[in-house]
């Protein structure tokens, strides 16, 4: 089991909008697709556990919240900075921290 997490990026709704272009003209089933995803699950959250970079970030906390073991932070006005050098400045973050405790290939961190 993974979460689904990853399906709410820029990837993951193109792969359901694909998705739903080949159900509607009959190319896969609903059922394929659901399977595709199911993949997609746990090919993201296995690749993200191989990531080894490290970045910090400073910005102001605009809410958080934790329910159901989940974490979630909502920044504004975010820095990151990178081991490089490299500073990277966005308007507003929002961090959702997973337990990965129990979970196959999951991530415990998803920024979006």
């Amino acid at each position: 089991m993974s979460y689904q997490l990853y399906r709410n990026t820029t990837l993951g709704h193109s792969l359901q909008e694909c998705l739903d272009e080949l159900i509607q003209t009959h190319q896969i089933t609903p059922a394929l697709a659901l399977q595709v995803l199911l993949e997609f699950d746990k090919a993201i959250s296995k690749t993200f556990t191989n990531v080894k970079t490290k970045t910090t970030f400073k910005g102001s906390l605009k809410t958080y919240r934790f329910c159901d073991n989940v974490w979630t932070f909502v920044l504004e006005e975010v820095t990151f900075k990178e081991p490089q050098g490299v500073d990277v400045h966005v308007d507003k973050v929002k961090i959702v921290a997973c337990d990965a405790k129990g979970m196959l290939h999951a991530f415990p961190f998803c920024f979006m």
